[in-house]
């Protein structure tokens, strides 16, 4: 059967992106405030484009094993509220199409030139916690009976 396989690449995904976006949060933004400013500025630009390489591909793997998880209790989600199961998932589900929303809104501010420093920490921090909300639904689903 596809779903453990699409349980355990969905996991391993998840660590990635929740890890990268918690190194960039938590440790590199106040690591860096160390750095003289031209040592920033080329540091924060050599993990942006190594970032960008490692997640674009971290991103089609989870969205794509979730899809896939999602399928499997399609039959659920047609009831979202016949379960605390159902519901949770559903709540997951728009959590990740949210995150889906700041990147299209970080992608904006790109073409417009309107990403500030304080619009890019503001997206990585509401990402972050996005998702660490979804783990929590996530293990919640499972214990959370009613």
């Amino acid at each position: 059967m596809i779903y453990p396989w699409l349980l355990v690449i969905h996991l391993l995904a998840a660590i990635g992106f929740i890890g990268t976006l918690f190194f960039e949060v938590c440790i590199w933004q106040a690591a860096r405030r160390q750095l003289a400013s031209g040592v920033q500025m080329a540091a924060d630009q050599a993990i942006a484009v190594r970032s960008r390489k490692v997640l674009h591909g971290v991103v089609l793997l989870l969205y794509g094993a979730g899809m896939g998880l999602a399928w499997h209790h399609r039959g659920a989600l047609s009831q979202p509220l016949g379960s605390s199961f159902a519901t949770l998932l559903g709540l997951k589900i728009l959590l990740a199409l949210s995150i889906i929303g700041h990147y299209l809104l970080l992608a904006y501010w790109l073409k417009t030139l309107r990403l500030t420093e304080r619009r890019a920490c503001w997206i990585r921090r509401s990402v972050l916690g996005h998702m660490l909300l979804i783990v929590v639904l996530a293990k919640a689903m499972f214990y959370w009976h009613g």
